[in-house]
């Protein structure tokens, strides 16, 4: 089985080399650090397991791993630790949290790593680690790919990156705040000068803007719904959602809210909380505009008998119509879903299900978005994915 992984993983890079984009791709960070207990405790595991994995999709319900490469990284942080540059040269993965051994007890560290990959080598390989803030999390690649923003958790900072080709470096930070604001999460506009960052334990979004290779900051901070985890900036450029979820990483049994945010108006400003489930964590916008999706944790990771645990969660379909967000429907997913990704062309929706080591494929025919009952295993517990743009 490894010898074939390896032979698809040769013949997949070979495509890239030449050039061929016959299919969309999507990368796929597995940790397996981190799983939680009857009660909902923590259980934690020595580094070593981790991997990062990219699909095919050019049959997008019978999706095909082409590489599987030992890359550390972390479900402890929002599930957009990862992207592909817009012409499918290199990813990134940002390397949040580390496990280290203290006396006899493993414990969560911070780490400052922000991985390549050459995707056009072949196979696939690691080729440089960047080294950032404290605890590098969401991140985000500009639409023009010459650049990438990481926003740096346990330092309270926004770093922007510099992209050539296989070269990666960190041209300027940004202090957005301090280190108790846990900066979680960072967002380009479409035209790549603003970018939006959520501040997560401060509960709000804050606005950016990038010129000439630097960073500025404005002062302007806009209230969110509770514990915003993501950021997504709809194509139009003329709104952006984030997820609040309600109750600093977790479930607690109660609503939570999609916080919408008019980026047209003078100034920006929040026009709007869309009520979803309990703990809405993944985000994404599909490139059509019309249509957004919430991953709702539902508790899954909560003490079994918690009135609010539930072995499945949901994902939330919204509806986007020019400025104005409405709740279409839940539909049923794995246990604990994390990521959420359509597809380029908007036809497919994947959840990525962390405790049940899978992604639902959900199909979209307009606004209606249905499940195939198709999953896909993945050989880890799938924390963050993100999709190629074409």
């Amino acid at each position: 089985m490894r010898q074939s992984l390896f032979l698809l993983s040769l013949t997949a890079a070979s495509m890239l080399a030449d050039g061929v984009r016959a299919a969309p791709y999507m990368i796929v960070g597995n940790d397996e650090k981190l799983i939680w207990d009857e009660q909902g405790k923590p259980v934690l595991s020595a580094p070593g397991r981790d991997s990062v994995l990219i699909l095919d999709l050019a049959d997008p319900e019978t999706p095909k791993i082409i590489a599987n490469l030992p890359v550390k990284n972390s479900i402890v942080g929002p599930p957009m630790n990862v992207a592909i540059t817009p012409d499918g040269v290199l990813a990134l993965v940002s390397d949040s949290v580390d496990v280290a051994k203290e006396s006899e007890t493993l414990k969560q560290v911070p780490d400052s790593k922000v991985h390549v990959i050459d995707l056009k080598a072949s196979p696939p390989r690691v080729v440089a680690s960047v080294t950032t803030g404290k605890q590098p999390s969401g991140l985000d690649v500009s639409p023009k790919g010459d650049q990438a923003l990481v926003a740096n958790r346990a330092d309270g900072t926004i770093s922007l990156l510099s992209i050539r080709g296989t070269d990666v470096t960190v041209v300027d930070t940004l202090a957005l705040g301090s280190p108790a604001d846990q900066v979680a999460h960072v967002a380009f506009a479409p035209d790549g000068t603003r970018a939006l960052a959520v501040k997560f334990a401060s509960h709000k979004v804050s606005l950016l803007e990038i010129k000439d290779g630097k960073l500025s900051y404005n002062k302007l901070d806009l209230p969110t719904g509770p514990w915003p985890y993501n950021v997504a900036v709809a194509p139009s450029g003329k709104i952006a959602l984030t997820a609040d979820n309600g109750n600093a990483g977790a479930s607690d049994g109660s609503v939570d809210t999609v916080s919408v945010i008019d980026l047209e108006a003078t100034p920006p400003r929040i026009t709007d909380r869309v009520v979803v489930g309990d703990g809405p964590e993944g985000l994404a916008i599909s490139p059509k505009g019309d249509l957004a999706a919430a991953a709702i944790l539902r508790g899954g990771n909560s003490a079994k008998a918690a009135y609010f645990y539930n072995p499945a969660g949901t994902v939330t379909i919204l509806k986007i119509d020019g400025k104005q967000v409405t709740r279409l429907k839940d539909v049923v997913v794995g246990g604990l879903p994390e990521p959420v990704c359509f597809t380029p062309d908007g036809r497919y929706l994947y959840v990525g299900n962390y405790l049940d080591q899978d992604f639902s494929i959900l199909k979209v025919e307009g606004t209606e978005v249905v499940d195939t009952g198709k999953r896909f295993k993945v050989p880890g517990h799938p924390a963050s994915a993100r999709m190629s743009a074409r």
